[in-house]
């Protein structure tokens, strides 16, 4: 959550040739597990739905107005895209054309932005559909 407002502020700057999507997923220092001494938030491991969506509303509180949705109890989202635990994507056409690095040490907004760029270059010169970011 900490890179949460990086985020916010790049998907509010391409939002005219990029969706956004945010999905959480398990809580990578559970309050009851391997914690980290600089979490904003004190979150116990999920040990059903309900505690995921209690988690991912404390995520939609510090990013108002984001699309959020939650992974499944079996981490089906996280195995698929090797998530684990902060990563960027962007899908076009159901296609992975981005995949950032693995968080924390590969979580890259610049190189996002970057993508995001290029593409809307490209978009001006040849009219092409919107992205799911």
């Amino acid at each position: 959550m900490t890179r949460l407002g990086a985020f916010r502020r790049l998907a509010s700057q391409y939002a005219d040739i990029a969706d956004s999507l945010l999905v959480y997923i398990e809580e990578a220092h559970p309050s009851d597990g391997w914690v980290s001494s600089d979490a904003p938030h004190q979150i116990p491991r999920h040990r059903c739905m309900e505690d995921r969506l209690r988690a991912a509303r404390l995520m939609l509180s510090e990013a108002p107005g984001s699309r959020v949705v939650i992974d499944t109890m079996d981490n089906a989202s996280n195995a698929a895209y090797g998530a684990y635990f902060e990563r960027l994507y962007i899908l076009r056409d159901a296609r992975v054309v981005y995949q950032g690095g693995r968080g924390p040490e590969g979580y890259r907004i610049s190189e996002l932005r970057h993508w995001l760029e290029q593409y809307r270059h490209d978009l001006v010169s040849s009219k092409t559909a919107v992205l799911h970011v």
